[in-house]
């Protein structure tokens, strides 16, 4: 039995529900649910067998996109461990880009970027060139990037805050830099990071890093660790292709306004709500979710 659990724009949900019923059964899907969870009204829950997860996320994908959508082998719920990318996941930025403005290099670092959350390049390649031409540029445009260019993610710490309260642990592993990640972290509740971190000499930045690179391998290292401790299920929240693995290997693996590779692989994403909506596709009702 497979449970779809989808968010779509309410008069879309109303219209496309039958229809999408009858392209289920004729890719050869038997339905045996399709109506609204109890505890959220706008979110619509299908049961179904005898068809594939990823031939069920392509048929609603085409009835109702935009749409967030989870689809799991049994009722998404809380997991007991959250591991989540930070930048264009939980921060509304690519720190290295933003951090690459005050050095006059955005647009050239921006496009390595863009090309590695992509999959087109080698995300250990493209990181260390990126951060070799930061190199000189004073330590203090750290400070000042924090400040004035990184913002959450809409219904970030609402998400952290509420797994927490629910008994999850919260991981934020990235391969951005520790001298954003921590107090990304502490804004936002996490409880561990796992990062990189950017090399620093008499006050500039020395164009190296400190210690091994966090990639897509260490991404799901951390996800498969703390699983093994903890138990349960688990989530993972990225956008770009070195989130993949740790997407596949989560329980609930959530594409966040992904790039198309991220999103291909995973087992649901967020097309059109916010952060919250992973809330709502995992059941927690909206009287228990934390604000502050």
């Amino acid at each position: 039995m497979l449970i779809a659990r989808l968010i779509a724009e309410p008069a879309r949900l109303a219209a496309n529900c039958d229809h999408a019923v009858h392209a289920l059964e004729a890719r050869g899907f038997r339905v045996h649910r399709a109506e609204p969870l109890r505890v959220h009204d706008d979110v619509l829950e299908l049961a179904v067998e005898q068809g594939g997860a990823e031939a069920l996320r392509s048929v609603l994908d085409a009835q109702f996109a935009p749409v967030d959508l989870l689809v799991a082998d049994h009722a998404p719920g809380v997991p007991r461990v959250f591991v989540s990318d930070m930048d264009s996941t939980m921060i509304q930025a690519e720190c290295i880009d933003e951090l690459a403005d005050f050095a006059g290099l955005k647009a050239q670092i921006a496009d390595i970027t863009e090309r590695a959350m992509q999959g087109e390049l080698d995300f250990a390649e493209a990181l260390t060139e990126r951060v070799r031409l930061l190199g000189g540029l004073g330590e203090d445009a750290i400070l000042q990037c924090l400040e004035q260019r990184i913002a959450p993610m809409p219904g970030a710490r609402a998400l952290v805050e509420t797994l927490k309260a629910q008994g999850c642990h919260t991981v934020l592993v990235t391969g951005g830099f520790h001298q954003f990640a921590d107090p990304v972290a502490e804004e936002l509740g996490f409880e561990r990071v796992v990062a990189n971190r950017l090399g620093v000499e008499h006050g500039k930045l020395n164009g190296g890093l400190v210690g091994g690179i966090v990639d897509s391998s260490i991404k799901e290292q951390v996800l498969r660790e703390e699983v093994a401790r903890l138990g349960g299920a688990s989530l993972a929240t990225g956008d770009g292709a070195n989130d993949i693995p740790m997407l596949r290997a989560a329980s609930y693996g959530v594409a966040y306004h992904a790039k198309p590779k991220a999103r291909a692989a995973a087992h649901g994403w967020i097309d059109a709500g916010d952060l919250t909506s992973v809330l709502k596709l995992l059941c927690v009702p909206r009287e228990e979710w934390v604000w502050e």
